[in-house]
């Protein structure tokens, strides 16, 4: 097995895995907190708090199943068609880690939406009052953040070369 298809291979099975945890974790959320009141783990900081989200961020877009389907699918095809250009070296290791958990969140919030038309939230940060969120919307931020932290101080230009589209003139 060449590099390309084992780090590929890896980056599939690893999504995979972080999408079953989300779901699972979302299970587990239908089944202890659904019609609960919420379970406080830090009085007035943090406690889980079920809410069946039919939007995106912040509520937005509600009952817009097809928009979700189609941006989730856009979203995979070009983190697939990055991740597969990625060269093979080490270095960009950080990288994968960013395209596995972006693809990891997009598709375990997809899952939610096409079966039961609402993601289901459950960590609330009460202290700070921030929108219930889940697993997969951890995901999502951590690759983002990571994504950022990447492309300003750790990459040069020309190691993102891979990122343009133009034909390389040799």
């Amino acid at each position: 097995m060449n590099k390309k298809t084992k780090y590929n291979l890896i980056g599939i099975v690893t999504a995979v895995l972080l999408v079953a945890l989300d779901q699972w974790t979302k299970l587990l959320a239908v089944k202890h907190l659904m019609n609960q009141k919420p379970f406080v783990i830090w009085d007035g900081v943090f406690e889980l708090h079920y809410l069946e989200n039919r939007g995106a961020a912040f509520g937005i877009l509600q009952g817009q199943k097809l928009i979700f389907l189609l941006c989730t699918v856009l979203v995979l095809v070009v983190l697939g068609f990055y991740y597969n250009r990625m060269p093979e070296d080490k270095k960009y290791l950080p990288l994968r880690v960013v395209g596995v958990l972006l693809g990891a969140g997009a598709v375990g919030n997809l899952i939610d939406r096409m079966a039961q038309s609402y993601v289901v939230d459950f960590l609330y940060f009460k202290l700070i009052d921030f929108p219930i969120f889940n697993v997969a919307d951890c995901y999502v931020t951590a690759g983002a953040i990571l994504l950022a932290v990447l492309i300003l101080f750790v990459y040069k230009d020309e190691e993102l070369g891979f990122l343009s589209l133009k034909k390389k003139h040799e």
